[in-house]
């Protein structure tokens, strides 16, 4: 199976319950009183234009957790925009006990221990033991340097996964991450974490500049490891790095992952096949935010993992102060060219514009 029969099941039910009943208090929606406290202005749909309200406005619940306990990095990547974005809280933290509270106080089933770089912080071992007593499946995002350094606090799980960030082969990634050497410590910690009988997979960002039969060689190259799955998503110029000489368009993406599905069936590759056709253009997805909430050293960030306009102190004020009917494609400038999995992934979850067809698709995908 693509993941462990018991995360499956218990996602599905998660997901099930939610649809069926989700939490009211979740529901409503008081965002004009947030406006004020607005730095930024949602431009309004051009005159006549109107958008079909959003399947999901009304039943909304979180999938993914996105925890960031610090935003210190050993690194300083191109396309990353969190040291840029909170640099006078870089040195801050979250304390463990405020992480742990919001991951009680959101209730996701999966949290995504995010940052800057996760194993820098130094309760990150207690932080990961607390949330798989939560019963809670875990990706702990690294660039992988400290991996050796700090694979003994951890203990391995069938709920918990070192997710290694890796852009390409030793020469294109070192460029990226603006150091030489960091995907041979990379790959070397991913070696180590696999034989000590962890799972692991990767995360992948594609650039304007990124060459997808080099994607093709990284994924055979890891295969020899063992490595459990890959996780692949085209880089979206948000606020705090918005550079469009490395950036995509929407139509660069569609044009770069256009043959990917050969890619997909030859890998394990974990992006679901209806957002890899929502890359290529294949199927439309509207984005769902809410599903992937971000909390960090300032709160709850919203309205999502790459946009601030404004940050909450409880998760309710999040669900319920934000517009999110005015974000999206054709709705923010600023989203226009966003196909971020954080964004739409969620959106698949809930089974949104999904066919028979579809959900036999994700049946298939499920059980490969």
């Amino acid at each position: 199976m693509k993941f462990p029969l018991s995360m499956t099941a218990g996602l599905a039910g998660y997901i099930f319950k939610n649809k069926m009943r989700p939490r009211p208090e979740w529901q409503k929606n008081d965002a004009g009183a947030a406006d004020a406290a607005n730095p930024f202005r949602i431009l309004p749909p051009k005159a006549g234009e109107k958008h079909a309200p959003h399947p999901m406005i009304a039943k909304r619940f979180p999938i993914v957790l996105m925890l960031e306990p610090l935003h210190a990095c050993n690194l300083t990547c191109t396309g990353c925009g969190r040291i840029r974005e909170y640099e006078d809280t870089i040195t801050e933290r979250v304390p463990l006990e405020e992480c742990l509270a919001a991951v009680d106080e959101c209730g996701a089933p999966v949290v995504s221990i995010c940052g800057g770089e996760p194993l820098m912080y130094p309760q990150v071992g207690a932080l990961v033991t607390a949330i798989l007593e939560r019963n809670r499946n875990i990706y702990l995002c690294t660039n992988g340097i400290f991996l050796k350094k700090r694979l003994h606090e951890f203990k391995p799980d069938k709920r918990f996964y070192f997710n290694v960030h890796l852009d390409g082969m030793r020469k294109t990634h070192d460029l990226a991450v603006e150091r030489e050497g960091v995907f041979d410590l990379a790959v070397e910690g991913i070696q180590l974490a696999k034989k000590a009988g962890f799972q692991v997979c990767t995360n992948t960002t594609v650039y304007k500049e990124t060459d997808m039969r080099e994607i093709e060689e990284l994924f055979e190259f890891l295969r020899q490891f063992g490595v459990d799955g890959h996780q692949i998503a085209p880089a979206y110029g948000y606020s705090a790095v918005d550079d469009r000489e490395i950036f995509l368009t929407r139509e660069d993406i569609r044009e770069k992952f256009r043959g990917f599905d050969r890619i997909a069936a030859k890998y394990p590759v974990h992006q679901t096949p209806l957002y890899i056709e929502f890359l290529q253009g294949r199927h439309e997805l509207p984005c769902t935010a809410w599903g992937n909430p971000t909390y960090n050293i300032k709160g709850w960030k919203g309205p999502c993992y790459l946009i601030t306009d404004g940050q909450h102190k409880t998760f309710a004020d999040l669900m319920t102060r934000t517009p999110w009917e005015s974000y999206g494609p054709g709705n923010d400038p600023r989203c226009e060219h966003c196909m971020m999995h954080c964004g739409f992934e969620p959106s698949v979850a809930y089974g949104i514009s999904a066919g028979v067809g579809d959900n036999i698709k994700m049946l298939a995908w499920m059980l490969r």
